[in-house]
């Protein structure tokens, strides 16, 4: 997928309706207030786990998003780096796409559109070390600091 891509599915979220309830269809899953889309996943890892395949497919999930987080910020700034650590070992569970996401990452950036109402943040992350690695958008409406 080339950047113009990218950002149309970045701007297809920021101006798309949040659904009422939880729906998932094929790489995006939304609910009340957020969307998380799958923009890259790298292969499985359940028949090979070796190193170099491993390191081979996280430098390109990893470029994929440096490249996808300059061309963000050169629109909205430097973005909010945030630990997703304290939300997976909080006593409450996190609100969604908070609790999605710590389930697969240890952190975010993440940018505040101006008159959007919305948030936008990246995310690298990997469910299982046998599951793909994912490079993850998230659009949510109510702060994801709270």
């Amino acid at each position: 997928m080339v950047m113009q891509d990218r950002l149309a599915i970045v701007d297809g979220l920021l101006a798309l309706p949040f659904p009422g309830k939880h729906t998932r269809e094929g790489c995006q899953s939304s609910g009340p207030g957020f969307h998380v889309y799958v923009l890259q996943a790298s292969r499985s890892f359940w028949d090979d786990r070796s190193e170099e395949i491993v390191e081979a497919a996280q430098a390109e999930i990893d470029t994929a998003f440096q490249a996808l987080a300059t061309a963000l910020t050169a629109r909205w700034g430097e973005p909010q780096t945030v630990d997703l650590d304290p939300y997976l070992w909080g006593e409450d569970q996190a609100p969604e796409p908070i609790n999605q996401l710590c389930q697969l990452s240890g952190e975010m950036c993440v940018w505040r559109p101006l008159d959007t109402g919305r948030w936008v943040a990246l995310a690298v992350g990997q469910g299982d070390p046998e599951l793909p690695i994912e490079l993850l958008l998230t659009v949510g409406e109510a702060d994801p600091l709270r």
